[in-house]
């Protein structure tokens, strides 16, 4: 293999015979060591996330700024962070992954910084719409650098542990800002997660090379680019049926859960009178499912795959029943009658909403040429997240407009179970990524 440095993009069928051969036991370590050190950073991404919301009440009290103030900073972070995540797939031209992976992160922890000195709603604003930005390409390039390592059929379960990463944020990360904000303030969570960010560069930078399923990209050697499937079009790639209908899956999924993530403690507070402290202990309930529900999805997936099972049925179909059951448990909430019950029923159906994420990525990918992964799946996350600004953006509208609390949230999440289910419905229908291949690769 060459030895010079290779843009990554992973290819549903590998190009070459020798590189899909068994790997060797120190190339499984290598891989799932890489795949272990940006596991770490997507932890460290939702983190940068999370720390938000930890630093919000202490923020609005210094800054003297409103809960719209807050709440429409919220929605431009996601709004620049769909935007960005457009630009997965030129960064990953322009700049090989061992810088462009290194880069990003830096420049999350920089573009907060300027709030640790100059404390304004202008500077807030402007530095989380700088995250988003920054942000906004990362999950493309860490799921594409982490496929470089892994066969086409085992590729669920790495996408699996980098979202996951996600989650144990929340379990183990945020706790630990939380005290951080409680002893010494919140520009010191904000310093603690740039430092550690940039802390992570330096053995990234030591130990990355690229893996043995790698084409495409500026640095290939000419024998890659005589090996590579030819491009198509980007407007027929990201109109394909398969595209189209999986991306409206994730962004509904997505909607739920930022729902989760910025409502759900108020529901169990407000909608279902726990206490502020009940209602803390079990925010992390959906995230245990969801952890478990993902890895577990995932590694089941990559070995229907290897058994033989099709493309369609394990990626497609699977995940996307799991999305109409969720949407009849969220359908179900009035009916349950109980606050245990109701926690229950809304942590499966987030634990079976996130598990669909590394299934459709790999639906997806498996229609593109191995060139054009990068920038199919940062497209595939960008849309996705607009879920984001429009999930609790409009629960909010909904609590408002009812006559009790209860009645708000349980509609709100019935509406999300509706849309989820319809959609999934309907993928279920279009989605084909083996058809949607073969029509991608017939020329005009």
């Amino acid at each position: 293999m060459n030895n010079t440095e290779e843009h990554l993009v992973a290819d549903p069928v590998p190009t070459k015979v020798p590189r899909s051969e068994p790997a060797t036991e120190p190339r499984k370590l290598t891989a799932w060591g890489i795949t272990g050190m940006l596991v770490v950073l997507y932890l460290m991404n939702a983190s940068d996330k999370a720390v938000f919301g930890l630093i919000a009440q202490p923020l609005s009290e210094d800054l003297g700024l409103s809960a719209s103030q807050i709440g429409f900073t919220g929605s431009m972070f996601f709004l620049a962070f769909s935007f960005g995540g457009f630009f997965a797939g030129p960064i990953n031209k322009v700049l090989a992954l061992r810088w462009s992976i290194a880069i990003i992160a830096v420049l999350w922890g920089v573009v907060m910084l300027p709030l640790v000195v100059w404390s304004t709603f202008a500077v807030l604003l402007a530095s989380r719409m700088l995250l988003g930005l920054t942000e906004g390409p990362t999950s493309a390039l860490l799921h594409t650098a982490a496929y470089s390592w892994h066969a086409p059929a085992k590729r669920g379960l790495p996408s699996a542990l980098i979202i996951s990463g996600s989650m144990l944020a929340k379990m183990a990360v945020v706790p630990i800002l939380a005290l951080v904000v409680a002893e010494y303030g919140w520009r010191a969570a904000i310093i603690v997660l740039a430092f550690a960010t940039t802390l992570w560069c330096i053995p990234w930078l030591l130990t990355w090379r690229p893996g043995p399923y790698t084409v495409g990209g500026k640095h290939t050697s000419m024998e890659d680019i005589t090996d590579s499937e030819p491009a198509v079009a980007w407007k027929r790639l990201l109109t394909s049926k398969t595209f189209v209908s999986a991306v409206l899956v994730a962004m509904s999924a997505y909607a739920l859960m930022t729902v989760v993530l910025t409502w759900l403690p108020s529901y169990f507070e407000q909608g279902l009178g726990y206490s502020r402290l009940e209602s803390g202990t079990l925010f992390a309930a959906p995230s245990f499912v969801g952890l478990a529900t993902l890895v577990c999805g995932s590694w089941l997936s990559d070995r229907g795959i290897s058994r033989g099972l099709s493309i369609r049925l394990v990626r497609v179909v699977v995940p996307c029943v799991g999305v109409i059951v969720a949407g009849v448990l969220l359908l179900s909430l009035p009916a349950l009658g109980s606050p245990l019950l109701a926690v229950c029923a809304v942590s499966v159906a987030y634990g079976l909403v996130v598990a669909i994420f590394p299934l459709l990525n790999a639906a997806v990918i498996a229609t593109c040429p191995p060139r054009q992964t990068a920038g199919v799946i940062g497209a595939f996350f960008a849309i996705q997240a607009i879920g984001g600004i429009i999930g609790p953006w409009s629960m909010g509208i909904v609590v408002d407009a009812s006559a009790t609390k209860i009645d708000g949230y349980q509609a709100a999440f019935q509406c999300l179970g509706i849309v989820g289910a319809v959609v999934a419905v309907l993928a279920l229908i279009l989605a084909d990524p083996a058809r949607d291949r073969e029509r991608l690769r017939v020329s005009h």
